[in-house]
């Protein structure tokens, strides 16, 4: 055996083994894997334990996460979502970007920091961690609600705002060292070639990508591989053009964002970005000098406070303008009490093409660590928050909150499903059609593309995804759903053997719905585990269906009475 390959295997499997272990310590805390990750890579550093010797490997797996991270972000950045975004999602997002880089940028000169160094950072504390926040509000099970909606919009806004930050760092870190000439005849090319992979990737949105996702999507393994590819193939020839990974990354998330398959990419690409991730955060946290460290403490304390009430304070202000209730402004803001993995994401850009030092880069992670690791007690218990600062609160608020009521009023035609039915053979149609004729909205959830078109053409709105994916599950909007059915075949599975209709009652229950769940089964033995384990009712299409035969037998071959 090749002991290079020995030692990069030894390696990564103990550094895997201590992120598990770091990661359940943080989860008894509460705490998101975001924290654990970055304490491993200080473990793991030099000036700890040492264990990080193959920089090289773990740098790469690093930058690989880096490009599917970015991969999701462009899957949420759907035209026709951004075109539609809420005049308050917009007004919100920017005015808390343009108030948070304004005061961070006085507050970074006041403690002494040079002003290139005090930009980074002040652009950096304007990210909010979507990761975080709509793991937090599903938790809670308030992301249908007014403020989780409000949230939601303002960090798509944000995400936007890394885009163009992104690019902007690109461009000017092209022609960093060279003469006045070659380095406009630089940027002029990466331009060139971050308007030819656009030009392709318009071309492929509008001729390509339904048909070819149709096709693959027949095969949900298949679907994963070529998501996987399909990122880092992007994110290599932006590397390639000068345009940067993480551009080409988020490009190629971008021409997938309008297909129906988004959902069911992303919620499968999940973990596979949280494993990554791990990579990128240990390549961080080795990097850090633990002495330099000590000498940020002051400023990350202040830089932490500014983050962890002053963000939402500015939210507050901007939605209580607006005519929003304060406490909805208090809630919507303590979602944007921390910032996130796009903060460091920047600061490591900022730093290759130098910019600021790797002191600037440890000072933004210190802040990272306090801000997530309290923010997730604030968002957990805001609600007992706001109670106790209520009396305080009532500058934000104008005399006569008028937005909700109009919001309401606007909202008030949209419909959500009554029922909603995963597995659209034969059984889960006849089950959508009795349905819809008693008067019923009815969503249908299934992976074959032609059961999808089926279900279309009856008249019901469909999705695409898979009852054993938990992470697709967590998405769905179950607000007022009176009942889930599973019409699947507990045979039939997506990735693996797992039984559908387990997963399915797993991930509900992980979602903390409440509602009815009706599960069918081909053998009525099974009933009794699926009855024990949460499932209120239990179908048995074959049973029923002969039942009914035997009663049409009977009935048809009676003797008639004179």
């Amino acid at each position: 055996m090749d002991l290079n390959f020995a030692s990069v295997f030894y390696e990564i499997s103990v550094l895997v083994l201590l992120a598990a272990a770091v990661g359940f310590l943080g989860l008894l805390a509460r705490q998101p894997l975001v924290v654990a990750f970055i304490a491993v890579g200080v473990l793991a550093g030099p000036d700890a334990l040492g264990l990080v010797s193959s920089t090289d490997f773990i740098e790469t797996l690093s930058q690989i996460s880096i490009a599917v991270l970015l991969f999701l972000v462009g899957l949420k950045l759907d035209v026709s979502l951004v075109r539609n975004l809420g005049k308050v999602a917009v007004a919100t997002g920017l005015g808390q970007i343009t108030f948070t880089v304004i005061f961070g940028f006085a507050i970074c000169l006041a403690l002494g920091i040079d002003w290139l160094t005090a930009l980074y950072v002040a652009v950096a504390l304007t990210f909010s961690s979507t990761i975080i926040i709509v793991k937090l509000l599903s938790d809670k099970q308030e992301i249908s609600a007014l403020h989780g909606k409000i949230a939601l919009g303002f960090l798509i806004v944000q995400d936007i705002f890394v885009v163009l930050a992104m690019v902007t760092l690109s461009a000017v870190g092209v022609g960093l060292g060279g003469e006045e000439g070659s380095a406009l005849a630089d940027v002029a090319l990466v331009f060139a070639g971050g308007a030819a992979m656009v030009g392709f990737v318009v071309l492929f949105i509008r001729y390509a990508a339904d048909p070819l996702l149709g096709m693959i999507s027949r095969s949900p393994e298949l679907m994963v591989i070529f998501a996987v590819g399909w990122a880092a193939g992007l994110a290599a020839a932006g590397d390639a053009v000068g345009f940067g990974k993480e551009l080409g990354g988020l490009l190629a998330g971008v021409s997938l964002a309008s297909t129906q398959y988004r959902e069911a990419i992303s919620s499968r690409l999940t973990s596979l970005r949280d494993f990554l991730l791990l990579f990128f955060f240990i390549s961080l946290g080795a990097g850090l000098n633990l002495s330099v460290l000590g000498e940020q403490v002051g400023a990350a304390i202040v830089l932490s406070l500014f983050v962890l009430i002053g963000n939402p304070l500015i939210v507050l202000a901007i939605m209580g303008y607006m005519g929003y209730r304060k406490r909805t402004g208090f809630l919507a803001g303590l979602t944007v009490a921390q910032i996130s993995e796009f903060s460091l994401i920047f600061m490591a850009m900022g730093v290759t093409i130098g910019h600021v030092s790797d002191s600037a880069m440890g000072l933004v992670t210190l802040v990272g660590l306090v801000t997530i690791a309290l923010s997730v007690y604030m968002i957990t218990w805001s609600h007992k928050l706001y109670d106790w600062l209520e009396p305080l609160l009532g500058i934000f608020e104008r005399r006569h909150a008028w937005r909700e009521a109009e919001d309401a009023n606007a909202g008030g035609s949209t419909q959500r499903p009554d029922f909603v039915v995963f597995g659209l053979g034969r059984y889960g149609c006849r089950i959508g059609a009795g349905l819809k004729s008693q008067g019923y909205d009815v969503l249908g959830i299934d992976f074959d593309p032609e059961a999808i078109a089926n279900w279309r053409e009856m008249g019901m709105s469909a999705a695409y995804g898979d009852a054993t994916d938990p992470e697709f599950v967590a998405h769905i909007d179950l607000t007022g759903v009176r009942a889930v059915v599973s019409a699947v075949p507990r045979e039939r599975s997506a990735l693996s053997d797992a039984d559908p209709q387990l997963a399915l009652l797993h991930g509900l229950q992980a979602a903390n719905y409440r509602g009815k769940v009706f599960l069918s089964v081909q053998r009525t033995m099974d009933a009794d585990e699926l009855l024990n384990k949460g499932a209120s009712v239990i179908l048995t299409p074959f049973d029923d269906a002969a039942d009914y035969a035997v009663r049409q037998l009977v009935q048809e071959t009676e003797p008639r009475v004179a």
